[in-house]
């Protein structure tokens, strides 16, 4: 098990460096110039040209470069050119947002799907059935910011339960922070819910016709123990899996999540840094969501050995 996991960890390395020099290239090719942005409609070429002289952009893309992986080696991101700040001191203020809103969709996600699609399989056919494929089907056709929208009229313009918009840190208290989050994190797992369901569903009707449950069923084990311990878990492969990639497509979600919303997270700084232009902070928090997703990747590779003992050898 170490072997496998220094072996993908050492596989991170070539993924990150493309990567990196992928974004990087990007922007540098893009027509928009960050030193016009901040110097303004009223600045003339001398201005822009003392800004990107300033800024290092008037050096050749591969000297840019070049800087730009040393001191990211050395764990200096640079400074924003849009918020004059150090580059790794916004990600760490805007961190806690966005882990606390990918960490309670997923949780809420999982124990509504799970459920869900173990008692869709249980019921084949059932009225609770159609109802499980059809929010399926809905959920994904859905986009992300026409739910969030749908839910901020019904819950805080119309019953006027929950507030609209922004976030409270969890050190001034758990009551505001999830009340700040609920809509927000509802409003990011309607797709996941819908996903991981339907799933569910599919897996664990593939192990209902096996023998062993059969075997169970004939010593007598009541249903619910049938499914949880014997379908549910014979069936946990796929369904991690897809929570895994779930997770991972939190990284896309969040960004327009805490855009509706105005959370100020990592998803928030991402749009603000690619209206302003702003490189460094674009480059280090695209880095930051890549290296997330092959980690997450890893930890469910990881888990399949668990519910999967053969997997080991």
């Amino acid at each position: 098990m170490f072997a496998y996991v220094l072996r993908r960890l050492l596989a991170t390395i070539p993924v990150m460096a493309i990567v990196a020099i992928l974004v990087f290239l990007m922007l540098r090719l893009t027509p928009s110039d960050p030193a016009a942005i901040i110097a303004g409609d009223n600045a003339n070429a001398e201005q822009v040209a003392e800004i990107r002289k300033r800024l290092g952009l008037d050096q050749p893309i591969l000297t840019q470069f070049v800087i730009w992986t040393g001191k990211t080696l050395q764990g200096d991101l640079g400074e924003s050119f849009f918020f004059k700040k150090q580059v790794a001191e916004l990600i760490l203020d805007r961190l806690e947002p966005t882990v606390s809103l990918a960490f309670l969709t997923i949780v809420l996600a999982v124990l509504i799907a799970v459920p869900l699609g173990v008692l869709a399989a249980y019921r084949q056919g059932s009225w609770l059935d159609r109802i499980v494929m059809g929010f399926s089907v809905l959920g994904f056709s859905v986009p992300v910011f026409v739910i969030g929208y749908a839910l901020i009229y019904v819950f805080a313009i119309e019953l006027n339960w929950l507030p609209v918009q922004g976030y409270q840190r969890l050190s001034l208290g758990v009551a505001g922070w999830l009340e700040r989050l609920i809509l927000p994190s509802l409003t990011l797992s309607v797709i996941l819910i819908a996903l991981i369901a339907r799933i569910t569903r599919t897996s664990v009707l593939e192990v209902m016709n096996e023998d062993y449950i059969r075997t169970a069923r004939a010593k007598g084990q009541t249903e619910g123990r049938v499914l949880r311990r014997h379908a549910l878990a014979n069936a946990a492969v796929p369904i991690v899996t897809v929570i895994g990639l779930g997770v991972a497509a939190l990284i896309g979600g969040v960004v327009v999540t805490e855009s509706v919303y105005t959370i100020p997270g990592l998803g928030r700084l991402t749009v603000d840094a690619v209206l302003a232009r702003d490189y460094p902070t674009i480059q280090a928090v695209i880095l930051l969501f890549s290296l997330a997703y092959v980690l997450i990747n890893l930890v469910v590779d990881m888990t399949y050995t668990f519910f999967d003992p053969r997997i080991r050898y």
